[in-house]
C-alpha cells in the first residue's frame, strides 16, 4: 500500500504495520487491550500484527511524525453488520500519543482509512471511539462521521446477576400480585355470600 504519498509536505507519513513496531502499538492501544501483564498485552499485538500483515482484507496504518511512531490504526474489510452485508471497512482504535495531538496525524491516519477502502471497491468506513472521549468524537463528526449505534459491554457475571436479580424481582411482584388477587377473590365471595 502507499500510504506514504499521503501529506508529502507533511511531517506525518504513514506507512504499513512491521513487526518492529508490536513494543510501540502496544504502548499505543494499551488502554483498549485485554488487561493483563505486558508479555501477554505484547503477545496479543504480536497476532494482530501477524493477522494483519497475512490478511489482505486487514491492514494496520502506522503513522510517524519526524520519523517517530505517533499514531496507528487497524483496518478490516467487513459488512456494516453481521445482518447488513454491505461492504465497509472498519477503522478500530485510530489512536495518537499524546505528544502527537493536532499535527494532523489523526487526519492521517483516517485517510489511510478511506484510501483502503478506495482500493476495495468500499462506499463505507465505520469507526469508534470511547464513550467518554470527546476530542475523538468532535474530530470523527468534524470528518462526516455520524452515529449509528451504541455499543455497549458488560462481564458476563454481571449481567447474569442483573437478569438473576430482575428474575427475583419478577417473580415476588408476580407472588405479591397471586396474594393480593387471592385477598380480593376472597372479599368478593365474602359479600356474595352475605344476605343483604
Amino acid at each position: 500500500m502507499l500510504w506514504e504519498q499521503w501529506m508529502s509536505r507533511s511531517p506525518v507519513t504513514v506507512r504499513s504495520v512491521a513487526s518492529e513496531d508490536v513494543a510501540s502499538l502496544r504502548e499505543l492501544w494499551v488502554d483498549i487491550l485485554r488487561r493483563g501483564a505486558i508479555d501477554e498485552q505484547l503477545t496479543d499485538v504480536a497476532e494482530i500484527v501477524a493477522a494483519a500483515i497475512a490478511d489482505p482484507d486487514r491492514a494496520i496504518a502506522v503513522a510517524e511524525y519526524d520519523g517517530q511512531i505517533a499514531g496507528a490504526v487497524f483496518l478490516q474489510a467487513t459488512t456494516l453488520t453481521p445482518l447488513n452485508l454491505e461492504p465497509a471497512v472498519l477503522a478500530v482504535s485510530p489512536h495518537v500519543l499524546p505528544a502527537f495531538r493536532r499535527k494532523g496525524v489523526g487526519s492521517a491516519l483516517i485517510e489511510a482509512a478511506v484510501r483502503f477502502a478506495e482500493q476495495r471497491g468500499i462506499a463505507h468506513v465505520m469507526t469508534a471511539a470511547n464513550s467518554d472521549a470527546r476530542d475523538a468524537n468532535r474530530f470523527m463528526a468534524r470528518l462526516a462521521f455520524a452515529p449509528q449505534a451504541t455499543l455497549r459491554a458488560a462481564t458476563t457475571s454481571a449481567v447474569r446477576a442483573r437478569l438473576s436479580s430482575r428474575r427475583s424481582a419478577s417473580f415476588a411482584a408476580s407472588a405479591t400480585t397471586r396474594q393480593i388477587d387471592r385477598v380480593l377473590a376472597a372479599r368478593r365471595s365474602r359479600r356474595e355470600r352475605v344476605p343483604g
